[in-house]
């Protein structure tokens, strides 16, 4: 298959079963000793080819039995029903990485998820807001995820913490927050006070782009 140039630049609302801050963005293993959590999108800017991509919701869900390098994953992908068929295929080869360099996040995440199951296209609701760092994402019948500020436990102050990855593949710049995921679908989950992160980000074939 030829390769596809494309690009989605928007904004990101992360969010996993681990502890705050993620182990994995530190190189280290997981809170619980196995990891399910992904990405929910708005495409702001974006295009497969000649396929318009702008204004699409978009998320997956990934579950690995161990630490995400150990592999053997499972990818579930939720995508705007107003996506027509065309913006559907892209989405879903954009994330299976078919159209990605080595060493590049939807790349790597293919790799390390064999299992591909099929997505779904329903309604995805999406509120963003990075400086309260409180998020919703729902898809009927197959998830709500929400995010919300870290609380300092004995004060219950709001906490506000940053992270800055310069060689990050999935963002540069993160606001960190909790999360609560509800899902439903084909990959079952029900957390509270888990790990999220708030991002804006330009990805390409070449990975992450300023």
């Amino acid at each position: 298959m030829a390769n596809v140039d494309w690009r989605l630049k928007g904004v990101i609302f992360g969010a996993c079963n681990c502890n705050w801050g993620c182990p994995c963005q530190f190189n280290a293993l997981p809170s619980t000793g196995q990891c399910t959590g992904g990405d929910t999108m708005r495409i702001d800017e974006g295009y497969f080819g000649d396929t318009d991509l702008d204004g699409l919701n978009w998320g997956m869900l990934c579950s690995w039995p161990g630490a995400v390098h150990e592999g053997n994953g499972t990818m579930f992908l939720y995508i705007d029903e107003r996506a027509d068929p065309k913006q559907r295929q892209a989405l879903v080869e954009i994330a299976h990485g078919k159209h990605s360099q080595e060493g590049t996040m939807f790349n790597i995440f293919s790799a390390v998820c064999p299992t591909k199951l099929d997505p779904v296209f329903k309604p995805v609701e999406f509120d963003w807001n990075m400086d309260a760092r409180r998020a919703l994402v729902r898809v009927p019948g197959v998830l709500e995820i929400t995010g919300e500020p870290i609380r300092n436990p004995v004060t219950d102050d709001e906490h506000y913490p940053r992270v800055v990855l310069p060689n990050g593949f999935e963002y540069k710049e993160a606001e960190f927050s909790s999360s609560a995921i509800r899902a439903s679908g084909p990959i079952k989950l029900a957390t509270t006070a888990g790990h999220g992160h708030f991002a804006r980000v330009h990805w390409g074939p070449a990975g992450f782009m300023s």
